[in-house]
């Protein structure tokens, strides 16, 4: 490889590394305690699957979960799945070369979406805040389809935005104290939701993916919020052996599921 080759190669990475951290440093906005839940899901992953899981990243985005995976059991083996063209060309990007992630376009709420994954079965099924985007009877759907796809005591673990219903005073203080860390951080130049998509739809090598997104998420809407206890129940009604709380915070939290 010659020096210039090894210039662009360099600077290729760093441009994909740019728009991976800028995603990450985006979502940290919303989520401050965004890699301790990564932390707790791997060390399950880990507990269950050993130094060589193979998992499915589902509704990966930019695959951030599969590089805290890869990044603490380098054996593994990642399968990412997603519909946004955006984020997934930069999980490309990000992970070129890297023969242990694996990239399907599908779409969650097509009953045939699990078509599109390579043969199974996983040790682990890992999402995180994603599904809440689904309206109920697709994501009882999708639980049952899941248990098809993880082995005899593989695990799914999902991070997403629960809300205590029972503790008003406590959601409100809450509110408040992340709606001043926000304004603060804000303030340090870290981007919104729309900030962000704003900037990947003005970069040229985003902006054909971005505009392609629109279209993919044209009929989108706002799905069903549901309760930690709620959807524990609903993953032993789907089959699971047994589900509970792994993680939680004021407003989120993880829930696993053993096959």
């Amino acid at each position: 490889m010659t020096d210039l080759q090894i210039a662009d190669d360099t600077a290729e990475r760093a441009y994909w590394e740019g728009w991976q951290r800028s995603w990450d440093r985006q979502q940290g906005w919303y989520l401050p305690d965004r890699e301790e839940r990564f932390r707790v899901m791997i060390d399950l992953v880990e507990a269950v699957g050993g130094p060589a899981p193979r998992i499915l990243d589902l509704a990966c985005g930019t695959a951030s979960i599969t590089e805290r995976l890869l990044a603490r059991l380098p054996q593994a083996a990642s399968v990412g799945v997603d519909l946004d063209p955006a984020l997934l060309q930069i999980a490309e990007g990000h992970f070129r070369g890297d023969q242990r992630l694996t990239l399907v376009t599908a779409d969650l709420r097509d009953p045939d979406w699990a078509a599109a994954l390579p043969e199974g079965p996983f040790d682990a099924v890992l999402t995180a805040t994603a599904l809440h985007w689904l309206d109920t009877d697709t994501l009882l759907r999708l639980y049952r389809d899941l248990t098809g796809l993880l082995r005899p005591g593989g695990v799914f673990l999902n991070a997403d935005h629960c809300p205590q219903p029972g503790t008003p005073l406590l959601n409100a203080v809450h509110k408040t104290f992340e709606e001043r860390r926000q304004l603060a951080e804000s303030a340090d130049g870290v981007l919104t939701w729309a900030q962000w998509w704003q900037a990947a739809a003005a970069d040229p090598r985003l902006a054909e993916a971005v505009a392609a997104r629109s279209a993919v998420y044209r009929d989108h809407k706002d799905g069903d919020t549901h309760t930690a206890e709620w959807n524990i129940e609903r993953l032993v009604d789907a089959g699971f052996r047994e589900a509970g709380l792994a993680w939680r915070s004021v407003s989120d939290a993880m829930f696993v599921a053993v096959r």
